[in-house]
């Protein structure tokens, strides 16, 4: 990761350090370093590379699988830390690993796992091909096979599988409506759930009786592990009328296809995604390895380091993220006037997924507008502080940018603040922060855990 952004303040380039450690701290080669592990049968380490031995069991988090028990491992899943999670795997299980596929926007290559390109955030024809092998490497899944399933946010629209009479451009067109209504990710992915074969569950059955060992990294509020991705690899609770209700609360204009499919799955014309107590669940363990927190624990170590007091706010932050900004810069602005809820100097984080209701057809992201808006309210802590906001994959909505850092000197002319209410007014947050040196670039970081939010507050 090469994060470049201006810091010309102390202030900014603390708030720029807590960004870079809760990025890496979330790096699949760090989290599988300490999570996934070859061990003997007395429980000491063993070493990548080698073939399968009497003892070796494969540990992942607290949990120990007994590799004698499958004549196969296979590796497959998708999403944007895909890649590294595959690239981490090969070194722990080396040829230990017999195929394997994943599919992810910024791919690289292995030995033993493909790597494949897809797109996000709407889905490709290159990505439904990719998504054609990791369902090809299911179907040969028996009794005696162990799956690996890398369950990375982003894997939604990395891994389209479009369900029997739904075109591809259906899929896009419907995709594209969510993602500009305002609907949170649960919403969005109830209905993407009952248009596709592998979201929902479909993973999990496609495999089934295979042992299915899911290594998920939550880019959801709460890891609601039937929302990462779409739950793959767990029983969905949404159902198809839960579906046509976020059509219907958003007033959403569908392709007929799509809303056919629904209409008839709510009728019971069409098979439900499976659900709580179905076997094909009794082999399956969902290991969540990093989140949100994860981030946010780096970022908070590395401020103390630096001499500063911290708060966690919280890693659930949702809502409009405008909104979100405003109320991020108020606690600043009572660290300052009364010390709570910690005496600057401090460093205020926040984590989660704040949302953009589309109403302009600008450039921008939810922690572009974050940041554009709070630099609208940042003179009420003038000279005392720094916020930074990004998309920890380092792409914010579709911009290049993973977000921005803003100080109460970012909209100090009138002109500036009138332009910026006009860019948030059109959701054109990316050329306003440019215009300013304002954003925050890392390219594609590997990993994906949400949105990091950092204030920096002092006294001088």
């Amino acid at each position: 990761m090469n994060l470049d952004a201006h810091a010309p303040t102390a202030r900014h380039e603390t708030a720029l350090a807590c960004v870079r450690a809760g990025i890496e701290a979330a790096h699949p080669e760090r989290v599988l370093e300490s999570a996934v592990s070859i061990v003997d049968a007395g429980g000491s380490g063993g070493t990548g590379g080698g073939e399968r031995t009497g003892g070796e069991r494969l540990r992942v988090a607290d949990a120990d699988y007994g590799l004698t028990a499958f004549d196969r491992v296979v590796v497959v899943g998708g999403g944007k830390a895909a890649a590294g999670v595959a690239e981490a795997l090969e070194r722990v299980l080396g040829d230990r690993i017999d195929a394997g596929a994943v599919v992810t926007y910024d791919p690289g290559t292995g030995d033993r796992i493909d790597h494949l390109p897809g797109s996000h955030p709407v889905p490709s024809e290159e990505g439904v091909e990719s998504t054609r092998r990791v369902v090809d490497l299911l179907a040969g899944a028996d009794d005696r096979t162990l799956v690996l399933a890398v369950v990375t946010g982003g894997a939604s629209a990395l891994l389209p599988a479009p369900a029997e009479g739904i075109a591809l451009a259906d899929l896009q067109q419907t995709t594209e409506a969510l993602l500009d209504s305002g609907a949170d990710i649960g919403e969005i992915n109830a209905v993407r759930k009952h248009l596709s074969t592998l979201k929902g569950g479909g993973l999990a059955r496609a495999a089934a009786p295979a042992t299915i060992v899911s290594l998920v990294f939550s880019d959801v509020v709460g890891n609601d592990l039937g929302v990462i991705a779409s739950g793959p690899t767990v029983p969905d609770e949404t159902t198809y009328a839960d579906a046509l209700a976020v059509l219907d609360r958003y007033d959403l204009t569908v392709p007929e296809s799509v809303r056919e499919r629904l209409e008839r799955g709510d009728a019971g014309e069409v098979a439900e995604t499976p659900k709580a107590g179905d076997p094909i669940f009794d082999r399956v363990d969902n290991h969540v390895l990093a989140d949100g927190f994860t981030a946010l624990d780096a970022a908070r170590i590395v401020a103390e380091e630096r001499g500063y007091g911290t708060c966690v706010l919280s890693s659930r932050i949702r809502g409009e993220a405008r909104e979100a900004a405003k109320s991020h810069v108020a606690v600043g602005e009572e660290a300052l006037a009364t010390g709570n809820p910690v005496s600057p100097p401090a460093v205020v984080l926040s984590g989660g997924e704040t949302t953009v209701t589309v109403r302009g057809d600008g450039d921008g992201g939810p922690n572009l507008e974050y940041a554009l808006a709070a630099a609208l309210e940042l003179d009420r802590v003038a000279g005392h502080a720094v916020l930074a906001s990004v998309d920890t994959d380092g792409k914010d909505g579709g911009t290049d940018a993973a977000g921005a850092v803003v100080d109460e000197t970012t909209l100090e002319r009138r002109e500036d603040r009138a332009a910026a209410r006009d860019a948030l007014a059109r959701n054109d947050a990316l050329p306003a922060l440019d215009d300013h040196d304002c954003l925050i670039r890392t390219g594609p970081t590997g990993t994906n855990v949400n949105d990091l939010r950092v204030l920096v507050v002092d006294g001088n």
